[in-house]
């Protein structure tokens, strides 16, 4: 898994939910270190933060559909502060696959990825 978010708090945090679910994380604080990473190691899921500086989760959602086959389309989960109407249909837009508002619980979490990683996931978590 790869977490796209550039609070250092909210990037740790994911970190720790999704590890304690059995799963590896690497982390990057923005969008353009994110698509650096996926350069160097290929990743089953990507939970990413639509509002960052540098690249924002939009910008390199794009980016990553753009260099995508579908045969190596690889969801990706929009994680943002934003509740408001619209906002997950704008993230559906961008070529996300999901929507997570923050702060979100260990269970949103695991029900938000569950889906997209049905095997990978500790059953006992």
């Amino acid at each position: 898994m790869l977490v796209v978010e550039d609070n250092p708090v909210n990037r740790t945090l994911a970190g720790a939910m999704l590890r304690s679910l059995g799963l590896e994380v690497v982390e990057a604080e923005d969008g353009k270190i994110a698509l650096q990473q996926m350069e160097r190691s290929s990743f089953d899921l990507v939970l990413m933060d639509c509002q960052m500086p540098v690249m924002d989760g939009f910008a390199a959602t794009r980016e990553i559909r753009g260099r995508a086959t579908p045969a190596s389309h690889i969801p990706i989960i929009a994680v943002t502060a934003n509740a408001m109407s619209g906002d997950a249909e704008r993230c559906l837009r961008a070529g996300m696959d999901a929507h997570l508002a923050k702060p979100f619980t260990l269970d949103q979490l695991r029900t938000a990825i569950t889906p997209w990683l049905w095997g990978a996931i500790k059953k006992d978590h």
